[in-house]
């Protein structure tokens, strides 16, 4: 089974609950990049978020590769608008054995702003995850060091939103964004968010290219084998990464729906 471009083939393949796991795939080349991306949702993303786009000096070397790899003129924002999938360039400093964001363009983040994250290695960056650092930091690092040029590896995962807009960025606390939702409307107000990750590394600059595809159904459009792993992943999630996903105010409604469908 490998990844799709949409929620429902995404979601056989994202972890439910329990502990976190990487959950690779290896891609081919056709499988990499959305084939159909909707190019003028993401010039205007672009246009009207300027802090959506971050550079260090050390990116425009792989920014300037990556951009001659997709035929596009530029750097790393004109490669991210080529494509429907959000673009973060990694390398490492000197002698360390961790990467670093040194560059992102990100159209359609998962609350996150990548201002915050310029520079910071791949522990830091995930900081907000409950269990990263226990679970998935070793074993990460550990990939990225050994990934060759050529192959290409993706994964995805979900979150429940509050909103359809593939630009999420929470405001409020989640007792706020979700307080619309009841059992009745959960079919229609909550929103399942797939991220569709690859990773890749330059042949040129060895930097490692982070590729973020985002899809969002609504809870109804869920295929009923979905709807169920759903489900079940809300009411397995832990107290602190539930937390941070705001399910003490959805689940309940999620699950009621998911009950009578």
């Amino acid at each position: 089974m490998t990844l799709g471009f949409s929620v429902n083939e995404l979601l056989p393949r994202a972890r439910g609950g329990g502990a976190l796991k990487i959950g690779l795939a290896k891609l081919e080349e056709h499988e990499w990049l959305q084939p159909d991306p909707d190019l003028a949702a993401r010039r205007k993303a672009f246009a009207a978020h300027p802090d959506a786009v971050q550079l260090t000096p050390e990116a425009e070397a792989p920014g300037r590769e990556l951009a001659e790899m997709l035929g596009v003129d530029g750097a790393l924002p004109e490669a991210a608008q080529s494509a429907w999938e959000d673009m973060c360039l990694l390398t490492r400093r000197g002698d360390e054995d961790i990467y670093r964001l040194i560059g992102a363009a990100v159209a359609f983040p998962t609350d996150w702003h990548p201002a915050q994250k310029m520079g910071l290695p791949m522990t830091a960056l995930h900081a907000p995850i409950d269990g990263y650092e226990e679970q998935l930091s070793a074993p990460v690092d550990r990939f990225m060091l050994k990934l060759k040029p050529g192959a290409i590896y993706g994964r995805c995962n979900w979150f429940i939103a509050p909103t359809g807009n593939p630009r999420w960025i929470a405001e409020g606390p989640p007792e706020q964004a979700f307080a619309h939702v009841t059992a009745e409307s959960a079919g229609e107000t909550l929103f399942v968010r797939s991220e569709r990750q690859t990773l890749r590394r330059l042949a040129q600059t060895g930097a490692i290219l982070f590729t973020i595809g985002i899809y969002v159904s609504p809870l109804k459009d869920l295929t009923p084998d979905n709807l169920g792993k759903i489900a079940g992943a809300v009411a397995e999630i832990g107290s602190g990464e539930g937390d941070r996903r705001g399910s003490p105010h959805y689940a309940n409604a999620l699950q009621a729906f998911a009950a009578r469908r």
